[in-house]
């Protein structure tokens, strides 16, 4: 997650609280991205509102504001717990009980940890092992 996240939820929350912002990151090329939700589904014209909440990061970025899509990113525990039964994929910033990535069910979500029901067993990963974690599509 970016350090620009906080400040980013917090302008988006005052502006246009029911939009939930999912993931914010900065990738090569000075881009910034934002992967948003809102309860009514995100639109195009969505998108444009919040770019233009966003407009003097321009500045700095190219603006990049998006629906989530089937591949959505997970980045709370209130996301994990909203899906769980969903199959996700977990990143990890450094192998954890063997494992670089874990792909399987959400079986469990604390605001500690998330508990994936893997191929080869279930595993407990703390939130500070995960670089990034996405559901699986088409499940």
């Amino acid at each position: 997650m970016s350090e620009l996240t906080p400040e980013i939820e917090d302008r988006l929350a005052a502006a246009a609280p029911e939009v939930e912002v999912l993931l914010v990151e900065v990738v090569p090329g000075d881009t910034l991205r934002l992967f948003i939700d809102h309860p009514n589904g995100v639109t195009l014209a969505l998108c444009e509102q919040v770019s233009g909440l966003l407009a003097d990061y321009r500045d700095r970025y190219a603006l990049e504001v998006s629906s989530p899509g089937q591949d959505r990113p997970l980045t709370k525990p209130q996301h994990y717990n909203r899906f769980l039964g969903r199959r996700a994929r977990v990143r990890l910033r450094d192998a954890h009980q063997g494992h670089r990535s874990v792909t399987g069910e959400l079986v469990g979500a604390s605001e500690q940890e998330v508990t994936i029901a893997a191929a080869d067993g279930i595993v407990t990963i703390p939130y500070e092992q995960i670089a990034r974690s996405n559901l699986v599509p088409g499940d």
